[in-house]
């Protein structure tokens, strides 16, 4: 089946999936019969190209590499600025990725661009944690109204599966409890106070000089991050009504080195611990450092990486790992969830 895609917002995730369409653009149509052309990107910073027809992805992942403008896609015929909601309005793609920065007070103005593709009869992915945390229901209901399908694989662990090996590996199962590790910034800066005894404010300046973490890391160290993505799974996996509001996250901030190196001489390691858990009707869900003993498995997750740990009725706990960042890896989050919906419409 032929897929016209439209992009917003082509930063490191969009560039991915850029990156992916372009080397495996042959491989899918051949392995699963999923042939997409790229017919719009928009992009506050990095302007608009469109192509009815397709847009030429070598051409366009050059002028961004070059630090070009978009607009250049078509030299003389420069492209006025254009509004993400009229590019969604006015362009035919089938599918919409939706893949600007992440606002978890607001959710804007990703859940806007959201809402006007579910209207416009379109089908959405995006790795974007704001609208998800805060609107998932509404929008899930959208989505359902309009006979269009919306995804967020990349939400919680990157390209890591979380949501399609809940509907699939998974289905039969009751989800009791989740809790993990989903913020690779925290947990890379506990491995380096542990395993090199750095001190914290160390830590955090090689994970800033590394890329891990930003110039103001405060949604990484003090459990945002986490936070947004633990609403997500309650709300998602264990059916719940939880919002940002109803929990109160702790970071890492106020761990230090002495603490760290206690914990390891008891057989202990930290790690900041996203957690909720379904008890009859009611969802109890938190963020905060936790002393896990050594047999735990989420202790032995060192550096960036992320995981889950599943507690269901049937399969008992069950532990998934992988990266919950990255060019390529929330790329991959992307095209899973382009090819799950393929996968719904045949």
């Amino acid at each position: 089946m032929k897929y016209k895609i439209g992009l917003i917002g082509c930063g490191t995730v969009g560039q991915g999936l850029l990156e992916i369409l372009e080397t495996k653009g042959e491989a899918l149509k051949k392995d699963f019969g999923f042939d997409a052309k790229v017919v719009a990107i928009t992009d506050k910073i990095k302007g608009t190209a469109t192509a009815p027809g397709g847009l030429d992805i070598k051409k366009v992942l050059a002028l961004l590499s070059q630090g070009k403008s978009l607009a250049d896609y078509r030299p003389g015929k420069k492209a006025a600025e254009a509004d993400p909601l009229d590019v969604i309005a006015a362009c035919d793609a089938d599918i919409i990725a939706e893949l600007t920065y992440t606002n978890i007070q607001t959710g804007e103005p990703a859940t806007s661009y959201i809402k006007k593709a579910l209207q416009a009869g379109k089908h959405v992915v995006t790795s974007n944690k704001g609208p998800a945390a805060l609107h998932y229901h509404e929008l899930k209901e959208l989505a359902k109204k309009k006979k269009v399908q919306l995804r967020i694989e990349g939400t919680v662990m990157s390209g890591t599966p979380v949501f399609t090996l809940f509907e699939s590996g998974f289905a039969g199962n009751e989800v009791k409890e989740i809790k993990g590790i989903l913020n690779g910034t925290t947990n890379f800066i506990l491995t380096k106070m542990e395993l090199e005894n750095m001190d914290y404010a160390d830590a955090l300046a090689l994970a800033q000089k590394l890329g891990y973490a930003e110039a103001d890391p405060t949604a990484d160290v003090g459990g945002f991050d986490a936070l947004a993505k633990v609403v997500i799974l309650s709300n998602v996996i264990l059916g719940g009504d939880v919002k940002p509001s109803d929990i109160k996250p702790i970071g890492i901030t106020g761990i230090t080195k002495q603490m760290v190196m206690e914990a390891k001489q008891e057989g202990f390691r930290y790690k900041l611990i996203a957690q909720t858990k379904r008890d009859g009707g009611k969802i109890t869900a938190g963020v905060a450092p936790q002393k896990l003993p050594l047999s735990d498995p989420l202790a032995g997750v060192m550096g960036a990486q992320n995981a889950l740990t599943f507690d269901m009725d049937l399969l008992g706990k069950v532990t998934i790992q992988g990266p919950g960042a990255g060019k390529l890896a929330t790329g991959d989050a992307i095209l899973q969830d382009l090819l799950a919906i393929h996968r719904n419409l045949r």
